[in-house]
């Protein structure tokens, strides 16, 4: 299975989320990448983000931010795993089939200048969110 995830700036969220993913994961049968809406290619995960992920042994310290108009044979992806119901929309219109986008949890509000605690409760709400996902996927 192919898994995108999208937030708006592939800084904070869905680099968190691809990089907990493949922890949770560990390479099952289930390949995943990350990409933003409203970003240009090339910056790297936000000093937050890399903490948070690193408090619980995941490195994300070398992802670089991809467009997802940059992204190569979007076709591919099996599905397209979202912070926000704006997120969804937008990839509605992108022409992506509305069975293939879910939107994680609740939604996932987006930490960016809110502070290395508001990253936390993310990451920690993203992998929590991330588990019953993958337990969906499996079962």
């Amino acid at each position: 299975m192919k898994i995108l995830f999208i937030c708006t700036g592939n800084t904070c969220r869905s680099p968190m989320a691809e990089g907990i993913f493949k922890s949770i994961v560990n390479n099952k049968d289930f390949t995943c990448q990350s990409a933003g809406l409203y970003c240009a290619d090339g910056s790297p995960a936000t000093p937050e983000a890399i903490e948070a992920c690193k408090e619980i042994g995941i490195d994300i310290s070398e992802h670089k931010s991809k467009n997802l108009s940059n992204i190569e044979d979007i076709s591919s992806f099996d599905y397209f795993i979202v912070m926000t119901n704006q997120h969804a929309n937008a990839l509605k219109a992108f022409g992506i089939e509305q069975d293939k986008i879910k939107v994680l949890g609740n939604g996932v509000p987006d930490p960016y200048c809110m502070g290395i605690e508001t990253y936390r409760k993310t990451r920690d709400y993203i992998k929590s969110s991330l588990k019953e996902l993958f337990a969906d996927f499996t079962s």
